[in-house]
């Protein structure tokens, strides 16, 4: 038997980094995000060209005898919508990747500093054992070791 949709769900988000979790669940919570994001993602496929082509033929072709200046006037708002939405895109991402890069920052950081404590830890633990294993050079001498 498959697991239900929230364990599907689940285990992907465990596949993805935390930002990219935070990222989507942002997202899908807003509904002007989630028709820009439908919006940019149809338009950035070819389904898309494909349609202005057999459109802007039949167009040409039965709609008006001269085409060009209502054509023209189509075709000028929808690249002022479409960069509009290509802009918003290129922002979110640029949102996206500072919170991934600070998210990052902050687990090299903590990575980082786990590291030196342990390594702090085995070298103390390290010169414990030596101190308590390997006679000092100093004892046979009769001098006190500072």
């Amino acid at each position: 038997m498959k697991g239900t949709k929230v364990e599907a769900d689940t285990e992907a988000e465990a596949r993805h980094h935390p930002v990219v979790v935070a990222h989507r669940t942002n997202r899908a919570a807003d509904v002007q995000l989630r028709v820009a994001d439908a919006i940019t993602r149809f338009a950035g496929s070819m389904p898309f060209v494909y349609l202005h082509a057999v459109a802007f033929t039949l167009w040409m072709l039965f709609v008006e005898a001269n085409p060009w200046p209502m054509l023209t006037l189509a075709v000028s708002l929808e690249a002022i919508f479409l960069s509009t939405f290509v802009m918003i895109g290129q922002n979110r991402q640029a949102a996206f990747q500072q919170a991934k890069a600070d998210h990052d920052f902050v687990e090299q950081e903590l990575e980082l500093k786990t590291n030196t404590e342990l390594t702090r830890a085995i070298h103390a633990m390290t010169t414990e054992l030596h101190r308590r294993l390997v006679p000092e050079a100093d004892s046979g001498s009769g001098s006190p070791a500072q």
